[in-house]
């Protein structure tokens, strides 16, 4: 790793690195946004829908991106009519919607984001698995006060 031992690990050089990684996220997600005339908004949608563990709903959608019904519901419009998800009504509560990724919007996704995955890949290779359990330990706990954080706010 860059630097020595202890260098640069204090409450403001890892706001900082953060926030430049955040960043870099950020301009890939617009880049891919503006190549496939999306709004960085439905960019976000389509990134909750898939990272959910299941079918994610409007309103789950909703609390997830801080956005209103009406901002939700003309986001999915724009994704559905693009042809990135669809919606589907639960076999069991037909007032129940979920949504999915189409297949095309996965293909497009993954040959935008495969130079990244290979960034990402080159990375983890440079670190030791307990560095890795290390790092992702602190991603999860760091994630899990973010969201605490925001709750609190809402």
């Amino acid at each position: 790793m860059a630097g020595s031992e202890g260098e640069g690990l204090d409450l403001h050089s890892f706001a900082i690195r953060l926030r430049r990684m955040t960043a870099e996220f950020n301009r890939i997600a617009h880049e891919f946004a503006g190549d496939h005339h999306l709004h960085p908004t439905d960019v976000q949608a389509l990134i909750k829908i898939f990272d959910a563990p299941s079918p994610i709903t409007p309103s789950r959608l909703r609390d997830e991106l801080n956005l209103t019904s009406g901002a939700v519901t003309a986001c999915l419009d724009r994704l559905e009519r693009a042809g990135h998800i669809r919606r589907v009504r639960d076999a069991h509560d037909r007032r129940v919607i979920h949504l999915h990724y189409q297949e095309a919007a996965l293909e497009l996704a993954a040959a935008f984001f495969r130079p990244l995955g290979r960034s990402t890949d080159n990375v983890l290779r440079q670190f030791e698995p307990e560095e890795l359990r290390v790092v992702a330990a602190f991603l999860d706990t760091m994630n899990d006060e973010l969201e605490v954080l925001r709750r609190s706010r809402g």
